[in-house]
């Protein structure tokens, strides 16, 4: 582990003391608040300055139907995503930040009454722990206690990502959902680079080679995963260029759910999903990837991933699923949009 501490330690140091705002990130992952649905940009204005200044996320993990549920979000940083989840978790939902580094928790802890007053709150569901994403038992995360882990551009500075996937399983409900943002390669970063602190700090070095994460969340017992958007990422650093550039890098939003009746191919046993338009801001669609867009009351064929998605899941009261499994067609025809922006594929199971 003393390799894995030292790039912790790194990681720590860019990010506690390097960094003192966005603005001097050397990329263009940062999500910024217009690029985010207006229900969410409202949230946003609610949240402490100082909170959103320290922010440095590349994606919008929020993803719906959170009332009433309880949420981890794996290295919180300032708390900008916890304090938005909190809102949207609404009062009888609780939140759970944790970071490893000090400084950014501090800013997250001293705004928690400012939120709990802007939000309308009678006291706040939010609590920040100091502890390691490899490592949520020491964090008192205990096991099936969670309904959503999100992550915003963290899991990627991780030394061991297995480990990582592994401790998100364990801590989720059966049932539950894995839905984070992070930076993908096109191909596998080569070893004299995965180290540079410039490098990791701006979350390329140990950025995801697409299929090391599928190889990766398989083993962790989740064989099907999808990718619910994209964008691509610009080296906007000269020397950042000159040390990395041969690779394309692009932030994907992905969900994953613990559902034990997955499997690793997409099967068709004839199954139909409808949408019911009852997801609170969402009664015309529901877009569950990149290529599944349920509009309210339309039948649509869908494999059997995508049944036990839908219907083992906290989605479950917002859609009817008909069919079983008593008869089996073969592998489904399923494939993601066509002209995705990113050299990097997005293929899941289903693909």
């Amino acid at each position: 582990m003393g390799e894995a501490f030292q790039t912790l330690d790194s990681v720590k140091e860019y990010y506690g003391k390097i960094l003192q705002s966005n603005q001097d990130l050397k990329t263009t992952a940062c999500c910024t608040t217009a690029s985010l649905p207006e229900s969410l940009r409202t949230i946003v204005q609610q949240i402490h300055p100082e909170v959103s200044e320290k922010f440095y996320g590349c994606g919008a993990p929020f993803p719906p139907a959170l009332e009433g549920k309880t949420v981890l979000d794996l290295g919180c940083g300032s708390g900008r995503d916890s304090y938005l989840l909190s809102k949207l978790v609404g009062p009888t939902g609780r939140v759970i930040g944790i970071d490893m580094t000090e400084e950014q928790l501090s800013v997250a802890r001293r705004h928690e009454a400012f939120h709990t007053q802007a939000f309308g709150f009678e006291k706040s569901n939010v609590s920040f722990r100091k502890g390691y994403i490899e490592d949520l038992e020491s964090a008192d995360v205990p096991s099936g206690s969670i309904d959503l882990v999100v992550s915003n551009c963290v899991l990627n500075l991780s030394p061991d990502k297995k480990r990582v996937l592994g401790e998100i399983v364990r801590v989720l409900k059966p049932g539950g959902e894995l839905y984070f943002s992070d930076v993908f390669a096109s191909r596998r970063v080569p070893p004299n680079l995965a180290q540079d602190l410039t490098l990791l700090g701006e979350c390329l070095a140990g950025a995801w080679y697409l299929e090391d994460f599928r190889r990766l969340l398989f083993i962790a017992g989740i064989p099907d995963y999808r990718v619910v958007n994209r964008s691509g990422i610009q080296l906007t650093s000269p020397e950042v260029i000159q040390k990395i550039g041969m690779i394309d890098f692009a932030s994907l939003t992905i969900r994953a759910f613990k559902i034990s009746t997955l499997e690793d191919r997409c099967e068709d046993y004839g199954q139909v999903a409808y949408y019911l338009g009852s997801i609170p801001d969402m009664p015309h669609a529901f877009v569950l990837d990149d290529h599944h867009l349920f509009k309210t009351g339309m039948p649509v064929l869908v494999c059997s991933n995508t049944a036990s998605m839908l219907s083992q899941s906290r989605y479950r009261d917002h859609f009817r699923v008909t069919g079983d499994l008593s008869t089996h067609y073969g592998l489904f025809d399923c494939a993601p949009t066509v002209g995705a922006p990113s050299q990097i594929p997005a293929t899941g199971a289903c693909c």
